[in-house]
């Protein structure tokens, strides 16, 4: 039997929902404490239903854009998809999505360059935009990024600010 189709009033609720589930399972321990099994277990059965929740939503709308859903909702189905992790082909499927949502003003640019760079990591590629950070050893690390002299050009390009800000932000907050 097929699934009924979701409507835009309540795709927004629903996005926004799921965002705020995502950040809550992002956010249940303090900086700098182990998660629990419990947490990650968590965290993993959030994003497995918000993946599959975005890949319904895209089958039926396409990409869930600012005139369908609303600013903060376009902005949450872009952060399902950059927590997508699990299903990078779907990550990479959304890529081309966004891109045109972006062109068309339905997402921002600042959301493709984060997916780009979400993607990008996940093949072992360099990142364009500096976006992505890891863990080395103990210590916050940035993900090679391709043509570093270019960088803060291409982040302006994208809506993103000076990368020497984006890190002392990323560092404060996460270490």
């Amino acid at each position: 039997m097929a699934e009924r189709p979701i409507h835009a009033g309540e795709l927004r609720d629903e996005l926004l929902q799921r965002m705020q589930q995502d950040q809550a399972a992002r956010t249940c321990a303090p900086p700098h404490t182990p998660w629990t099994d419990e947490q990650h277990a968590h965290l993993t059965a959030v994003d497995v239903s918000n993946t599959a929740f975005l890949k319904r939503v895209i089958a039926q709308h396409g990409w869930p854009g600012r005139d369908l859903v609303g600013e903060q909702a376009a902005h949450a189905a872009w952060l399902l998809a950059q927590h997508a992790d699990r299903d990078v082909a779907f990550q990479r499927s959304c890529l081309p999505l966004l891109e045109e949502a972006a062109k068309a003003g339905q997402a921002t640019w600042a959301d493709y360059a984060y997916l780009v760079d979400r993607v990008r990591v996940a093949d072992g590629q360099l990142q364009v935009y500096g976006t992505q950070y890891g863990m080395r050893e103990g210590r916050l690390e940035l993900q090679p990024v391709e043509d570093l002299d270019h960088l803060d050009e291409r982040r302006a390009r994208a809506g993103l600010g000076p990368h020497a800000e984006y890190d002392r932000m990323h560092r404060a907050t996460y270490g």
